[in-house]
């Protein structure tokens, strides 16, 4: 598929997404978001994609986030700015695939290209990777997810400390605080994120997203009762599905299962 702001790519199970406009340091208009709903409702659909790496192009920016220059210009001509029920970037809100989101982030994740990265499941850090959520500072709020996420992702008084200053953290100090998984040198960002991505495919695809969905099941529920809803709505679908066959069949066999995702 050829898109004009992202590049998307398949191969074998994984996914790639890379924000492609380095020229305005990946930063997100309008066409870009609807470009990436359909990329994504199609990882979403596509059953042989199980894993999905997020990047940007070029070594400066992950991605500086919402275009403010097109956003300005948008306003001046009178267009209709986003409402309550947008998508920022697709995955930010309302995306309710449980397949796994890896972000490889090779630079400036500012604003909305941070609220992309903390709607991943994981964030590798180029060790030249500054994050920050500085929509305060230009008259804006985070209001594609990036409070909300940070304030429970990380410590919520380290997180008042960035979202009330704008100010950027490194990716050395955004693993500290626990928003990043690991941090490596520029070069060997993509193969740390692809390591990442095949230790995942080891696992049962399946497995997999009812794992995810029992963690976002569960936020705000007492343990109890997130293991009673485990118990109705997952651990049925897990019971009755060929990788729970496979699974114990390869174990006792020594060899590697075959995954079906079913």
């Amino acid at each position: 598929m050829s898109y004009d702001h992202v590049i998307y790519e398949k191969q074998g199970h994984v996914a790639y997404v890379t924000l492609n406009r380095p020229e305005r340091m990946n930063a997100l208009d309008r066409h870009s978001h609807e470009e990436l709903i359909e990329i994504f409702d199609d990882f979403a659909a596509d059953e042989n994609s199980w894993v999905a790496i997020i990047t940007g192009a070029g070594d400066r920016a992950f991605s500086a986030g919402n275009d403010l220059k097109a956003t300005a210009e948008a306003s001046a001509n009178g267009e209709q700015r986003a409402g309550p029920g947008s998508r920022f970037a697709a995955i930010t809100r309302g995306y309710a695939c449980p397949k796994p989101l890896i972000a490889a982030v090779n630079g400036v994740a500012a604003g909305g290209g941070f609220e992309i990265a903390l709607a991943c499941d994981l964030v590798i850090a180029a060790d030249t990777a500054r994050f920050a959520l500085p929509e305060p500072r230009v008259g804006l709020i985070a209001g594609a997810g990036g409070i909300h996420r940070l304030s429970r992702q990380i410590p919520l008084k380290h997180a008042m400390g960035m979202l009330l200053t704008g100010r950027f953290v490194s990716a050395a100090e955004g693993h500290r605080l626990g928003f990043v998984n690991e941090v490596v040198p520029p070069a060997e960002l993509m193969a740390a994120a692809e390591r990442w991505a095949r230790e995942i495919l080891e696992c049962s695809p399946l497995l997999v997203r009812l794992t995810k969905e029992a963690v976002f099941d569960g936020f705000g529920l007492a343990v109890d009762d997130a293991i009673a809803r485990d118990w109705e709505a997952r651990i049925p679908r897990m019971l009755a599905s060929e990788d729970y066959i496979e699974g114990p069949k390869a174990f006792s066999k020594k060899r590697k299962p075959a995954w079906t995702g079913r």
